[in-house]
């Protein structure tokens, strides 16, 4: 008899026993069967609202906040989500063309709001999948320790997920019906990331803002956004906090300036001045490079920046002089350089006097002047605190490439 015949019998024996508990499917859960939260948005609601509320997680209110939350999901649903580009459909809220489902629950906070929203749905709710969360402007003027904590705890969140700051109701951004893409929270996910490589906004993820957000050199902004006609976005500006609050925003053109300042590529944005002699011009932004040097000067923190600009003439009109000499395309460059440094120069004046560092001007000290750094500045509120008084010089640099077709 063959002696190895025992130890195969014996090998195979455990191989069988063992094979069900190594299998990797025991805790699997079809996509079908998942509730995909495609996008969040959070408003306040008013106390007659709020008497809505399913009390899933709380019996009574007692000892519990008064104000609270209402939250707006785009769901996913089966099937009906496009792989490819669509031709457009009906409202999110026609339930019978729409890819997504939208759901509205209350709640006291945004964990609170969630499980109300899992007691009105069937299947298990998922936010590996959440893309964009809006919240109004009430609600980012207000504390968002609250809505971080439940975020940053939640492991299914990605740090590149969009957080926004809506002009009015969030829950509007819900609903909107863009021809261009069947599905809403995708069209605004497309229009932030394309956004951010045509040079239009900082790549300014939830990630990004927690990492500013911790930072004691620096203040944490986040995309300001408003609806046009329902099925339009417009991003109006960058919405600038301090002390963990929404202070104030920016204009749609004072985000190219930002990006400049920060040393951002590419260039984006176009900028409309008047020249003088030479008329009105339109200028596009192609490149942007920067340099800064900081020195502590009378005892306080001084910066310097040297940004450097390379652009295209794109249009000229309102007067009868061609522009047909490199003297005129200096004194177009010249004009440029003078005007938006001065909109550089109320921005940061702006920032100072609402104790935001957007720039980041604080790191900067930290890292070159570690001694005065120890010294003077021992949490976010003393730097915050301090940045109103910090000194800036700044000094711009065009250079215009491209004017396009000329005469002689």
């Amino acid at each position: 008899m063959n002696k190895q015949l025992p130890r195969t019998l014996a090998l195979l024996l455990m191989l069988v026993i063992a094979a069900p508990l190594l299998s990797g499917c025991w805790d699997q859960v079809e996509i079908e069967d998942r509730a995909l939260v495609l996008g969040l948005s959070i408003d306040k609601i008013s106390a007659e609202e709020a008497q809505m509320e399913d009390r899933v997680t709380h019996i009574h209110d007692g000892g519990l906040p008064a104000e609270m939350i209402s939250v707006t999901a785009q769901i996913a649903v089966p099937g009906r989500v496009p792989l490819g580009p669509g031709t457009g459909g009906g409202s999110a809220g026609d339930s019978k063309t729409s890819p997504v489902w939208v759901v509205t629950v209350q709640g006291i906070s945004l964990d609170d709001a969630m499980n109300n929203l899992q007691q009105q749905i069937a299947d298990p709710r998922y936010l590996v999948h959440l893309r964009i969360v809006i919240i109004s402007e009430d609600i980012a003027r207000g504390s968002l320790a609250e809505l971080n904590d439940y975020l940053r705890r939640n492991p299914e969140i990605r740090r590149r997920t969009w957080l926004l700051v809506s002009e009015g109701r969030a829950s509007a951004f819900m609903d909107v019906n863009p021809p261009l893409q069947r599905v809403p929270t995708l069209y605004i996910l497309s229009m932030m990331e394309k956004s951010v490589s045509s040079g239009k906004f900082p790549r300014d993820y939830i990630g990004t803002f927690w990492s500013a957000d911790s930072k004691w050199g620096q203040s944490a902004y986040l995309p300001y956004v408003a609806l046009r006609n329902r099925d339009n976005i417009l991003i109006k500006g960058l919405a600038y906090f301090s002390g963990g609050k929404m202070v104030s925003k920016t204009a749609p053109i004072e985000i190219g300036g930002f990006m400049a300042m920060m040393g951002m590529d590419p260039g984006g944005y176009s900028t409309m001045l008047h020249t003088g002699n030479l008329g009105i011009v339109m200028t596009q932004i192609n490149e942007r490079f920067t340099r800064t040097r900081s020195e502590i000067r009378d005892g306080k923190p001084h910066l310097s920046y040297h940004i450097f600009l390379e652009g295209d003439l794109d249009e000229h009109y309102s007067s009868d002089i061609p522009i047909d000499s490199p003297l005129k395309l200096r004194e177009i460059e010249r004009d440029f350089e003078q005007q938006i440094q001065t909109v550089l120069t109320r921005l940061v004046k702006q920032t100072q006097k609402d104790h935001s560092d957007i720039f980041g001007m604080g790191e900067m000290i930290r890292s070159h002047h570690p001694a005065y750094w120890k010294e003077h500045v021992h949490d976010k509120n003393d730097w915050e605190s301090m940045y109103s008084s910090v000194g800036a010089d700044i000094k711009l640099t065009l250079h215009i490439r491209r004017v396009g077709l000329k005469h002689k």
